[in-house]
């Protein structure tokens, strides 16, 4: 059974359209990367998923229950981290992750303070004091040290140092291999391509791919470098072979993947004294998915 089941999901704000029919689901031990430009519907959906906003058409449903009706029983097995965190300023953050544990009553000692640790945060500090990365902390610390079943985390970085972001990445790690779900919104790509075991890209408020990395792969393209004995010729009449360049490390281009065996095939003839090649990136993916559909609209724009 599905932890979080999103289904043909709307939502509208007078005549605009924030959510068009958006489908995805997390199973249980999964991370789910969910990625997409600011203004794109992550955010919406997220609160939609919390029973903050009430969808306009569709279904959510959490651990099976009706995420705008059950919120409250959901609440009891979920953690939240926003990307931008606001804390009582008089309070100190040792005394907010301590009220976030007696609300959902199931934290223990230890792994609050292994976190405050791991974190590297003064929990005697007062709140009002903290940066934006200390209050990141505190909603991490508090989420992490909780034991729930599905964490939301929506753009959870934002504000921490590279050294933290790891601390956060071990954290999921950890979530994970224990059977927990995670819905991670983020616009660092790489962090969603270290952590996520698929991946839900979403713009203008409709998904437009989503699967593991494996299966977006075919959509991008292989980087290669190349040194033959003899001037590769022709190349750039081969199909699906991108931005061939000339280095002082040998002859760079991109190749779509489908392509490959093709180009390989062609480039051999010439002696091949130095092959690499490096796999797609979920950057690459994202770039060229919206240079293509942007592509698309300005064609149909000059249709009209």
């Amino acid at each position: 059974m599905s932890v979080l089941e999103v289904k043909d999901v709307t939502k509208t704000f007078g005549k605009f359209t924030a959510l068009d029919g958006v489908n995805f689901n997390i199973g249980s031990g999964e991370v789910f990367g969910f990625i997409g430009p600011n203004g794109s519907g992550k955010s919406t959906t997220i609160r939609i998923i919390l029973g903050i906003l009430k969808a306009t058409g569709g279904d959510v449903s959490v651990f099976g229950k009706d995420a705008w009706h059950d919120a409250v029983e959901i609440h009891k097995r979920l953690a939240y981290v926003p990307g931008d965190v606001n804390l009582w300023p008089n309070l100190t953050g040792g005394e907010v992750i301590d009220l976030f544990s007696k609300l959902r009553g199931s934290t223990t000692t230890s792994r609050r303070e292994e976190l405050i640790r791991k974190f590297d945060l003064d929990p005697t500090k007062k709140c009002r004091t903290y940066s934006k990365g200390n209050r990141q902390k505190v909603a991490l610390i508090a989420a992490f040290s909780s034991d729930a079943d599905l964490y939301i985390l929506d753009e959870p970085t934002s504000g921490l140092d590279p050294l933290m972001e790891r601390v956060f990445q071990e954290c999921v790690m950890d979530v994970k291999s224990k059977g927990k779900s995670v819905l991670l919104s983020s616009h660092i790509l790489s962090e969603v391509e270290k952590l996520c075991d698929r991946v839900g890209i979403i713009r203008q408020g409709k998904i437009i791919e989503t699967g593991s990395l494996t299966e977006l792969r075919h959509l991008t393209r292989t980087h290669m470098l190349v040194e033959t004995k003899q001037p590769i010729s022709s190349l750039h009449e081969l199909q699906g072979v991108h931005e061939i360049e000339e280095t002082e490390q040998g002859l760079t281009f991109q190749v779509d993947t489908e392509e490959l065996d093709a180009t390989i095939r062609h480039i051999s003839q010439f002696g091949i004294e130095k092959l690499e090649s490096a796999p797609p990136t979920l950057e690459d993916l994202f770039l060229r998915h919206y240079e293509r559909k942007e592509k698309s609209e300005r064609k149909l724009g000059g249709v009209r």
